[in-house]
């Protein structure tokens, strides 16, 4: 706590910490404090006692000039910060698995798991609601627990990026291991073939979403149905794509055909995957932290 700081002191105080790699917040309402605030990482101004230069240079305005506002600003900024990553990681994984299911399929010979038109569909549909509901996202109970994040850390760090890339591969090696096992298996047509492979992709994306909503905590501690705008955005999503296999009119458009009983079991099992994948990976590193700690 410092007392009786004059406006040099507490630029100075600022840079002391800021120096020591801390993220700086300073609030102020008078004109001698501005030049602090403009030099803390986070400047906020007192609304109704403040003076204009201190608005001017400040990243916040309290309007109400409560300090318990500027906790509940930060928690709501996390909770935004923490939904626009989900977004981003869903939509990113999703769209590497996309590249490497027509990338693999093509480097070792086998025939074209996936039409253009139903690459876009599964763009359009089975992505966009999705991460739109994952933009909503309840927040975290602990996101207030967290230490502030570095000042010039991205969006996308490097171990996310990896994440993403090796979730991405898991979700195109679920599509083809469902092509190659209708193909070459079970001796269907290729039309076959591609409608399971096309809906293991599309299916396996929903069960992904799940696995975005944290990267540390398991689904079933949030609660599957905590974010309901989630689970009605897949519920749509299925269904249009099940409109898309079933529809007559449709078939001839997207190339598809019904599946059978056994295929359907197949899809659904195989979709499932990923979820689990990343179920136990959680689990793994959960258990890797209570041994270090």
């Amino acid at each position: 706590m410092y007392a009786r700081v004059s406006p040099e002191h507490k630029l100075r105080i600022v840079r002391a910490w800021r120096n020591r790699g801390q993220i700086v917040a300073m609030t102020g309402d008078g004109v001698n404090d501005a030049p602090a605030v403009k030099e803390a990482d986070i400047g906020v101004a007192m609304g109704i006692t403040g003076t204009d230069v201190t608005k001017e240079v400040s990243d916040m305005v309290v309007t109400d000039d409560n300090f318990a506002s500027i906790v509940a600003a930060v928690e709501e900024g996390r909770g935004i910060y923490d939904n626009i990553k989900k977004f981003i990681h869903y939509l990113l994984s999703c769209n590497a698995g996309e590249i490497l299911v027509m990338f693999v399929s093509s480097l070792i010979g086998w025939p074209v798991p996936l039409l253009p038109i139903q690459i876009l569909w599964v763009n359009l549909v089975t992505d966009g609601l999705p991460a739109l509901a994952l933009g909503v996202d309840p927040v975290d109970p602990n996101v207030m627990n967290r230490p502030p994040r570095p000042h010039h850390e991205p969006v996308v760090t490097k171990e996310r990026a990896i994440l993403m890339i090796i979730q991405g591969a898991f979700i195109a090696f679920c599509s083809l291991l469902a092509f190659s096992l209708v193909l070459f298996v079970e001796k269907e047509s290729i039309e076959r073939a591609r409608t399971a492979a096309f809906i293991v992709l599309s299916v396996a994306q929903l069960f992904h979403s799940f696995n975005c909503r944290s990267a540390t905590e398991s689904l079933f501690k949030i609660g599957i149905f905590t974010n309901k705008k989630l689970i009605v955005a897949n519920f749509i999503s299925f269904s249009l794509q099940m409109v898309v296999v079933y529809a007559g009119f449709l078939q001839k458009i997207f190339k598809t055909e019904p599946l059978g009983l056994f295929d359907w079991v197949m899809v659904i099992a195989v979709s499932s995957f990923p979820l689990w994948a990343m179920e136990l990976y959680k689990l793994f590193n959960r258990k890797k932290m209570a041994v270090q700690k």
